[in-house]
């Protein structure tokens, strides 16, 4: 196995060095010397009664169901290393990095998620583009291709000023950008309304775009013979720190949540409306 690198103050225990199948890290492609985690489908069979709905195989949802899990037991990690205050908020920990600096909050966790699922498909990169909150987009194709933000006041100028690079270390570096300009006010509209929450899909987003604002997604949902569903919630939250499947408060030991069309939505550390579900736009 390949040796690992020494760790830098303050950095997340290093993850034991064995190499994954190819098609694990192809499509998690954070992944690389780290040993098989456990995708979220085996830790989180659905509740009696329930199956998990069907998605299709090369959609955000199906990716969701298989993404990766820390050990169970894992605490949740803020960006500098230092656990988090409220660990009951944490059914389990989603197996990718934090980061090293206080960026990948509440809806920048939701752009991460997606962003890398487009990117871990080759054809689906010219996808990857964010708006900042003052409205300015920032596709991923011209961060590839060298060109970076030039911030003055509420304007942005996009200027050649690096060579062009597409892997993923690049592709981290445009992540935090977005990070630090992006938030719940932005990313709540690119996505759009769900008519009916009660029929909520992988990959929907439950979002508040208030300042504060938060947002958590759903990873994945099951169903019942009567058409009743339930969800599996993820967030990272305030300060940056480990994206984790949220624990449902309402039922302690159980991190599943009932569908329903209105009425509040109760997380361990936000409380949503049903009605603010979203959905990234159908491509």
């Amino acid at each position: 196995a390949p040796a690992q690198p020494s760790a830098a103050p303050g950095a997340l225990p290093a993850p034991p060095a064995r190499e994954v199948a190819r098609a694990d890290w192809r499509a998690y492609p954070w992944l690389s010397t780290i040993e098989r985690p456990d995708p979220l489908s085996r830790r989180f069979l659905p509740p009696a009664g329930y199956d998990l709905v069907p998605v299709a195989g090369e959609s955000f949802g199906a990716w969701l169901r298989a993404l990766p899990l820390r050990p169970e037991g894992w605490p949740v990690h803020l960006y500098d290393g230092s656990l988090k205050a409220n660990q009951a908020a944490a059914a389990a920990v989603v197996w990718i990095d934090v980061g090293r600096e206080d960026l990948q909050q509440c809806a920048d966790a939701v752009i991460r998620l997606r962003a890398e699922y487009l990117y871990s498909r080759p054809q689906s990169r010219g996808d990857i583009s964010f708006h900042f909150t003052n409205g300015v987009a920032a596709p991923w194709q011209d961060w590839a291709a060298g060109k970076r933000p030039m911030i003055d006041g509420n304007s942005v100028s996009w200027k050649d000023l690096a060579p062009p690079r597409e892997d993923h270390v690049a592709f981290r570096g445009y992540l935090s950008n977005v990070f630090e300009y992006a938030g719940a006010q932005s990313l709540a509209k690119e996505l759009e309304k769900v008519d009916d929450p009660a029929r909520v899909e992988p990959g929907d987003v439950f979002i508040h775009p208030g300042a504060p604002g938060h947002a958590v997604l759903v990873l994945d949902v099951a169903a019942n013979a009567g058409g009743e569903r339930m969800f599996l919630l993820a967030q990272s939250y305030m300060p940056a720190q480990e994206i984790h499947v949220l624990t449902n408060p309402a039922t302690p030991g159980v991190a599943w949540y009932p569908a329903r069309a209105s009425g509040p939505l109760v997380t361990p550390e936000w409380q949503f409306d049903y009605r603010e579900l979203r959905r990234f736009p159908r491509r």
